[in-house]
């Protein structure tokens, strides 16, 4: 089941975010459903910033003459 949770794209766990905050801003959902979506909110928004940062840092990397990896820096 975590393997599965893993492969939802990073699109469609936004647009599912979308989704529940557009429901709790309706306001036509009770407060135990509120409480739950907002939950569910929470958890896809640090799964996002996860995998955001993530990626960051592998773009901030390049590699170099020799194949290695090496943190990316502009020289002014």
């Amino acid at each position: 089941m975590a393997k599965e949770k893993d492969n939802v794209k990073f699109e469609d766990k936004i647009k599912e975010l979308e989704d529940i905050v557009n429901e709790l801003e309706s306001g036509e959902i009770d407060l135990d459903s509120s409480i739950e979506k907002y939950t569910k909110a929470m958890k896809l928004v640090k799964e996002c910033d996860s995998k955001l940062k993530n990626i960051e840092e592998q773009v901030n990397k390049i590699l170099n003459e020799n194949g290695e990896l090496e943190d990316f820096s502009i020289e002014e």
